[in-house]
């Protein structure tokens, strides 16, 4: 595998960083848009900070990975790590997949770009995981579910066979979604939801 930077060096980016160490993964460094030199500190494994976002572009896009260490809340920062995907894949890079050691992944579930599988996730067969994904910690996704593009399912979250998950939506810790249901794009479900209909923002 080649080389890595993550970006961002919030939780998110240190829960990454820790996977990474595991599996023995070559990180060059960590960008932040503070720049605050005392991140640089055991939290990072003393990794050096390499700049801005845009300390990227001085690495030609064929010899490095980059890894997302942006995390996708709801509020003012929703979209950010959309954003920053679309904004290096636009420039050619290449996002690494992220598989902690821990979870448990059946033969045939395919992971698009720039997917994150964090510790304790199980998936089951057929499923397919889009680009940009985050399945958090101890989530269980059963067979042939379909997840789109940046989705984040947070920790805990339940997901059973069948569903059907559009772009850009967030699924809150500790949901349950029900078998067969269809969950749109852009969609905020709140932590603890049980969906056992279609669920939509449409009003």
């Amino acid at each position: 595998m080649k080389p890595v930077i993550i970006i961002g060096a919030g939780g998110h980016a240190r829960v990454l960083l820790d996977t990474l160490s595991q599996v023995s993964c070559t990180i060059l460094g960590f960008t932040s848009l503070c720049l605050q030199r005392n991140i640089t500190s055991d939290a990072f494994f003393e990794l050096p900070l390499l700049g801005t976002d845009e300390q990227v572009f001085s690495y030609p896009p064929e010899t490095i990975y980059l890894v997302n260490g942006l995390g996708m809340v709801p509020g003012s920062g929703f979209l950010r790590r959309r954003d920053i995907y679309h904004k290096f894949k636009h420039k050619g890079y290449t996002f690494a997949n992220i598989v902690h050691p821990s979870a448990v992944l059946a033969a045939n579930v395919t992971l698009l770009e720039g997917a994150q599988i964090m510790a304790g996730a199980v998936i089951q067969t057929g499923t397919v995981i889009g680009e940009n994904c985050i399945i958090n910690t101890r989530t269980a996704v059963d067979h042939d579910v379909m997840i789109g593009s940046h989705v984040h399912l947070a920790p805990g979250t339940t997901v059973c066979g069948n569903v059907t998950i559009g772009d850009g939506t967030f699924v809150g810790a500790g949901s349950t979604i029900v078998q067969g249901i269809e969950i749109g794009a852009n969609c905020i479900i709140r932590a603890g939801s049980v969906i056992k209909h279609k669920f939509t923002n449409s009003p």
